[in-house]
């Protein structure tokens, strides 16, 4: 995307320096952990869910929702707040004590107060990345006067990891966009195929072991056994299963049948 088109009064920020620092000795501190509408990506859930060391079906039905996303072609998550007056965030600590799963907080959350934009050209390998300053009334953490770049702000709060995961999962919802569902409609065996690879990371290792899902590809034992145990890798694969399987891409190579 050689000459990206923005909204009129949003200008991406490039390499120029932004001021901002959150810390409990601002006012407004925590006030960004109530009420709001937070959207969970398939690479959040694996985080907080280990972080909480709950099963990622246990999770979903604990802390996430499903609604209809910016896809009308498949569902978003979103993070289940609280029953209470100000539909504040579950894992918000008591009072002074801030968030509760900190270093496994949800790219939203962490990526704040920038807001990320990618292409969703992926022909050319990794899509164009382009962020924006988010300001809110609320929020005194502007006034700070601690300046930096957005290359170092995505260092400071470790967002690279998050960044090429959602990458990924552009690129999967981008297919999910084109209908690869062959008719069978929303919550057909398909998408449920799916969402369970995208969304429930332990369901999708079990029926890759009953099935024996990764021997039928040319996958390095290495690969094999990050799979067997780690949900990154595992989510990863499925991405790549999910493109080959509803799109036919050549992301996987079968192995030939005896």
């Amino acid at each position: 995307m050689s000459n990206p088109s923005f909204p009129e009064g949003r200008t991406p920020l490039g390499k120029a320096v932004f001021n901002f620092r959150c810390h409990p000795g601002v006012s407004c501190y925590t006030r960004c952990c109530r009420k709001l509408e937070l959207f969970l990506y398939p690479y959040d859930i694996i985080r907080l869910k280990n972080r909480l060391g709950l099963d990622s079906e246990e999770f979903l039905r604990r802390h996430a929702g499903v609604v209809a996303g910016a896809n009308p072609l498949f569902p978003s998550v979103i993070l289940r707040m609280r029953d209470d007056e100000e539909h504040t965030c579950p894992f918000l600590g008591d009072e002074g004590q801030g968030c509760l799963v900190y270093s496994d907080r949800p790219s939203a959350c962490r990526t704040y107060p920038l807001e990320r934009a990618v292409s969703r050209d992926f022909s050319a390998g990794r899509p164009e990345e382009f962020y924006f300053l988010t300001r809110h009334e609320y929020c005194l953490g502007h006034q700070e006067a601690q300046g930096q770049t957005v290359s170092e702000w995505l260092r400071d709060q470790r967002l690279l990891d998050y960044n090429l995961m959602d990458d990924l999962w552009a690129e999967v919802d981008t297919m999910f966009a084109g209908n690869p569902w062959q008719g069978e409609g929303a919550a057909g065996p398909r998408q449920q195929m799916a969402f369970m690879v995208c969304y429930h990371i332990d369901g999708f290792r079990r029926l890759a072991r009953e099935q024996g899902l990764l021997s039928q590809f040319k996958l390095s034992r290495a690969e094999v056994k990050a799979c067997e145990t780690d949900d990154e890798a595992l989510l990863k694969f499925g991405f790549k299963w999910l493109q080959m399987w509803l799109a036919h891409r050549p992301t996987l190579i079968p192995r030939p049948r005896r």
